[in-house]
């Protein structure tokens, strides 16, 4: 073999042995081979066994998942009860409208507009639910009450362990408290969505449950008139009640528009409304419209209290119809003076001797102070426990306050001082420490007209009568005290808007002693025979105007309804609640 010019003449060649890559067992091409091989078989298991389990281990796990994220639960909200006054006139109704469910499971009330156009973007946040209309907005507003949403600390509460967090409930009033009976049960509605959360169909339902309706003791048309006439007050209360417990009517002012609590912000009050807005009231602090006076206010009940001072003289055997007092105009206690009104007022002292009767139609003091005097602080504040005071009488609502009723071991106690005989003198007339709420006021009164029973206040009208006590008036007693409350409202007497009390109602019937003929009136008039006791409590230093009260029971011989009324640092109680309470015998008497 030539290999030309350039390689030497010593080289030489020789058959080169060529061997291929598998021939060798340790050869890196043949491991690699080997390893992917493996590979694929493990991940070829692996993907097996994650089918098998996902299909058959697991299966009806995800399929759950997956039908959840298909199809949706949505709540049906049940309506609540409606309420209703005696004569069957709702006091509430049930109206649709839309929530919307915020994040931190905060629930707020939405137009039909907002509502209508975030349904139409597919948003699952908007229910459809109910909301509360109070017809009689300020009218009934303590009564009745409101709903809300339930609140983390009610949450917690035993009373609502079967309630979820966008829950509304009552919060107070009637609404709270027969929540259990109002409130009803939730539907449920399945439906299917498509991906984008759309409804796509309806699976099925179940139909809510309506709340329970209840019926109330309320007359609707004589609440309206108690609240018209409660215009004249500021601060107050009006009650009008039947002498076995039964409420007809009852005015906290100042009062507010329920509905602003409960329907959305396109809803504007009356233009008369005290309070324009939410904010409005739950921002006045000063004149706590909130606060229902007719229950949870507590105030001195002035001479209106005479009628127990003289119950319990009379009852307790200390004096009769024949003890007398001369009315000198001012009793003297070392330094202090104890005046009667009439001096004070006007210079002069009643004519002649007072007996009890006389006593209560004049509303003399002197007589009040010697009687309490003889009485005794201890004794009287036993008589007035018996006749509900210093205690909740139980009416069927929240928040009733029990009053104090004062005795010596109580000053001891709580001022570190000693009882005074000048305690007892303001004691006997409804001064001094003695505090009492208007519903109280009317149940004492309530004792004198039905004879002697004090009873449970109500106002669902399915309760029945509830004594709390009975047999504390003897017959004597009763009309030595109605003799002198009908003096009281007649001429001679000091309520001088009720002096001749009269109607015009034909169909009254004329019995010659609870309704009579009216003088110089037509043959459809008729005069009402009343017994009645007016306050003018003093509070507050000398500048503060006194509390006006009144309360009476009508007709005198045979009650058919009891009437409190209460205005706060007005003046005296004929002339700022004696006007008050006639209107409502004019609704009451002149519709009958």
């Amino acid at each position: 073999m030539k290999h030309g010019f350039v390689f030497g003449e010593h080289i030489s060649t020789e058959k080169i042995r060529r061997r291929r890559y598998d021939d060798t067992p340790q050869s890196p091409l043949r491991m690699r081979g080997v390893l992917l091989l493996l590979v694929l078989i493990v991940t070829t298991s692996l993907l097996l066994f994650k089918l098998f389990s996902l299909q058959i281990i697991h299966g009806s796990d995800y399929r759950s998942l997956s039908d959840s994220n298909r199809i949706r639960t949505q709540t049906i909200h049940a309506p609540r009860g409606v309420i209703f006054d005696r004569t069957g006139t709702p006091l509430v109704f049930n109206i649709p409208g839309f929530r919307e469910v915020k994040k931190e499971k905060k629930t707020v009330h939405l137009t039909q507009e907002e509502a209508l156009a975030r349904i139409a973007k597919g948003d699952q946040t908007v229910e459809v639910d109910s909301f509360r209309q109070y017809p009689y907005k300020e009218a009934t507003s303590h009564i009745l009450g409101y709903i809300g949403q339930i609140s983390e600390e009610e949450l917690k509460s035993a009373t609502f362990t079967d309630y979820g967090g966008n829950d509304w409930i009552g919060k107070n009033g009637i609404e709270r408290q027969y929540e259990k009976l109002l409130r009803g049960t939730d539907g449920k509605q399945l439906i299917e969505v498509d991906a984008l959360g759309h409804k796509v169909r309806s699976l099925g339902q179940t139909d809510p449950i309506p709340g329970e309706d209840i019926t109330l003791s309320l007359d609707a048309k004589l609440q309206e008139a108690s609240y018209q006439a409660a215009k004249a007050i500021k601060k107050g209360a009006v009650i009008v009640s039947k002498p076995d417990g039964e409420i007809l009517a009852m005015v906290s002012k100042p009062s507010f528009d329920t509905n602003l609590f409960t329907l959305d912000q396109t809803y504007k009050p009356a233009s008369d409304a005290a309070y324009r807005s939410l904010q409005s009231v739950l921002q006045d602090t000063q004149s706590q419209p909130l606060l229902d006076r007719a229950i949870a206010g507590t105030y001195p009940p002035g001479s209106t209290f005479k009628l127990v001072t003289a119950a319990s003289g009379l009852e307790n055997r200390v004096i009769d119809e024949n003890f007398h007092v001369t009315d000198t105009g001012v009793l003297k206690v070392g330094e202090f003076s104890f005046a009667n009104w009439y001096y004070t007022e006007y210079g002069r002292t009643e004519s002649g001797d007072i007996n009890v009767s006389r006593a209560i139609a004049r509303s003399n003091d002197i007589f009040f102070y010697k009687l309490a005097e003889k009485i005794g602080v201890d004794t009287l504040s036993e008589t007035a426990n018996k006749f509900g005071l210093g205690k909740q009488l139980g009416i069927d609502l929240g928040g009733e306050a029990a009053g104090v009723v004062p005795n010596k071991a109580w000053k001891q106690a709580v001022m570190q001082e000693s009882w005074y005989l000048g305690d007892t003198y303001h004691y006997g007339i409804g001064q001094g420490y003695l505090l009492t709420t208007p519903l109280q006021v009317n149940s004492w009164t309530q004792v004198i007209a039905n004879g002697g029973t004090l009873y449970q206040p109500r106002l669902l009208q399915a309760q029945s009568a509830k004594r709390k006590a009975q047999n504390l008036l003897r017959d004597k007693t009763r009309e030595l005290i109605r003799q002198g409350m009908i003096a009281s409202c007649s001429r001679g007497g000091v309520a001088w808007p009720l002096f001749d009390f009269t109607v015009k109602n034909k169909e009254l019937k004329i019995d010659g002693k609870n309704i009579l003929p009216a003088a110089s009136q037509s043959a459809e008039f008729r005069t009402i025979t009343i017994a009645c006791k007016t306050g003018t409590a003093q509070h507050g230093g000398e500048d503060t105007l006194p509390h006006a009260w009144i309360t009476l029971f009508a007709p005198a011989y045979d009650p058919e309804i009891v009437v409190t009324v209460l205005s706060e640092s007005s003046g005296e109680g004929s002339n700022e609640a004696a006007p008050v309470a006639k209107k409502v015998l004019e609704e009451y008497f002149g519709r009958r």
